[in-house]
């Protein structure tokens, strides 16, 4: 399968491999959704829900719009997903988003390194000129995340989405350009080895 995220395995040296997602996954998803913490502002996975966020995540992964990986930890278990999506091909763009984890591998390096290995294939294999970043604006532990990064806020998109029960989401967008990444994989690495 050709395209712009062709499915691909990534690995980093000390705490994760990020591998397609596939239906195969589904057993390992609900197991790992156990442990994540449900907030009404956040997509991710439930016990109950997991099977169908499998088959939406499935449903729009296609090497010319998007691709989701599953995050397994050093010992080999599900530990979490993260996706490349919104591609913009032709305009060399993409959004890394729909990061879930375990609550117990939060605060850890897992972070810090599936975004090093997502960002050196987006940008060093890929050739991309931007990766964004998006969330809400009331979830401020994902804003934190993705300011630790090194990721730079662009602005708010007010009313960009209305959610389940009605509410309004506004969404805060990062990006990270193609001639700051050296100086973000840097720093991305140092905060790995200390």
């Amino acid at each position: 399968m050709t395209g712009f995220v062709a499915p691909v395995e990534l690995t980093g040296e000390r705490w994760v491999s990020l591998e397609p997602l596939t239906r195969a996954h589904l057993p390992e998803i609900v197991a790992a959704s156990e442990d994540v913490r449900e907030l009404w502002f956040t997509s991710a996975p439930t016990p109950a829900t997991a099977e169908e966020w499998v088959d939406g995540r499935l449903a729009i992964q296609h090497p010319d719009t998007g691709l989701t990986f599953v995050v397994r930890g050093r010992d080999g278990a599900l530990i979490g997903s993260s996706s490349f999506c919104h591609v913009d091909a032709p305009n060399r763009r993409l959004e890394i988003g729909y990061t879930w984890y375990r609550q117990s591998v939060r605060r850890t390096g897992v972070n810090t390194e599936c975004k090093l290995v997502m960002l050196g294939h987006a940008f060093d294999q890929l050739g991309c000129v931007a990766v964004e970043f998006r969330t809400h604006f009331f979830n401020s532990t994902s804003r934190a995340a993705i300011e630790r990064l090194g990721a730079k806020r662009d602005g708010i998109l007010r009313s960009h989405q209305i959610l389940p029960d009605g509410s309004r989401r506004d969404t805060v967008v990062y990006s990270i350009l193609d001639v700051e990444w050296p100086s973000v994989r840097n720093n991305l690495r140092f905060r790995l080895d200390r």
